[in-house]
């Protein structure tokens, strides 16, 4: 078997996604997803390197998936970034989708068999005020979920650290009064907090018992994460910017975080990310995929999950099947908060190209989100 054709499909289906599908000469073919597909200049970078791989791949053996990873991780001098990342990550996810099929196996049982029967997954929750979050998570339990994820309040287009924290601690103390320990609480920070705002938050939630605490600070410098690790006492989650293995190394190695976030969209796909999962094993880390996607990473994340012994959780933003039913008409299952171990063989979905094509990407540069203090000084989005 041999590799003929890549071919990269952005498109806008109910959510915006971007599709890579790796073709070979026995009609056999995989579909992947890139972890950064909301803008029209991500999408145009991304798609330059998903054609640089595409010729480095035409004609290779789509079973050779690790050697096939190392030439395009390495292969252009540069190691690769989040740009190109993403593009290997599609592809990555699509020579293990061929795999499965050529071997008429699901991916989880390639990566060495399913260690549990399903995997647990949060939304998103969210609401305009506490009152409204807290009605949220409740109509959230009654539909089975077991998880609750939501983010410090924001104004229109602002967020002010001293009132997020105070707003987080109220979320926090509503959300048990209502829920009692019925539900697991993550909050994600989204990188906004400085270290000394941070330490407030975590400190003043740890009465609550958050699950984790997602991105509280910037994550280019490991020594301020290690600066908030020792003044707070949650369980701290990050990841879901790095692109490889190395960038995890620091985080991992010094015990810096509980649960690695990895994006297997962005992280180089199941072959990286299975890397950084096993890597997070021997340092009691727990794995909880960063999933914001579409329905090939939920695919792709949830095989991963069922083959890694070290799960905390998966992120999961709604139930399947609500977006992206033109593109992937068959997507995974949920059931009660979890989602099921696919039994189609490679990633188990189905993914219908010609309506995929029909779907005219909608990304727009001039409309992506922004935050700003009150003072008028830009903050992480």
């Amino acid at each position: 078997m041999k590799i003929t054709n890549v071919e990269f499909l952005p498109v806008t289906d109910g959510r915006t996604a971007f599709f890579v599908i790796v073709d070979t000469d026995e009609g056999i073919y995989g579909v992947g997803e890139c972890g950064l597909p909301r803008s029209h200049s991500k999408v145009t970078a991304t798609a330059g390197m998903v054609e640089d791989f595409g010729r480095l791949l035409v004609g290779q053996d789509p079973f050779r998936i690790e050697d096939l990873w190392q030439r395009m991780s390495r292969g252009f001098f540069f190691p690769h970034d989040r740009v190109a990342g993403s593009a290997l990550a599609a592809i990555d996810i699509a020579l293990w989708d061929i795999l499965g099929k050529a071997t008429n196996l699901p991916v989880y049982q390639l990566l060495g068999g399913r260690v549990r029967d399903k995997v647990i997954c949060y939304p998103h929750l969210g609401g305009r005020t506490t009152a409204d979050l807290v009605e949220s998570c409740l109509a959230a339990r009654e539909e089975g979920w077991k998880f609750a994820r939501f983010s410090p309040p924001t104004g229109r287009g602002s967020f002010e650290p001293a009132d997020a924290v105070r707003g987080s601690v109220e979320q926090f103390e509503a959300l048990r009064k209502a829920l009692g320990d019925t539900m697991e609480l993550c909050t994600d920070v989204h990188t906004r907090l400085d270290p000394s705002e941070a330490i407030q938050l975590c400190r003043a939630i740890e009465q609550y018992r958050p699950f984790f605490v997602e991105d509280p600070i910037r994550s280019e410098n490991p020594q301020s994460l290690r600066y908030l690790r020792e003044r707070g006492h949650v369980p701290l989650a990050a990841g879901e910017q790095f692109a490889s293995k190395w960038e995890f190394r620091q985080f991992l190695e010094e015990d810096l975080i509980d649960f690695a976030r990895v994006d297997v969209c962005i992280c180089g796909g199941i072959t990286e990310s299975k890397k950084v999962a096993n890597w997070a094993e021997t340092h009691y880390i727990k794995l909880a995929c960063h999933n914001p996607l579409g329905p090939v990473s939920s695919a792709a994340c949830l095989h991963l999950s069922l083959a890694v012994t070290n799960l905390g959780v998966m992120e999961q933003p709604s139930r399947p099947g609500r977006f992206m039913t033109n593109a992937v008409p068959v997507q995974v299952e949920w059931q009660d908060g979890y989602l099921l171990p696919p039994t189609k063989p490679g990633l188990g979905i189905e993914f219908d190209r010609e309506a995929a094509r029909r779907l005219r990407f909608q990304g727009d540069d001039s409309s992506h989100p922004t935050l700003q203090r009150t003072d008028g000084s830009f903050t992480n989005w």
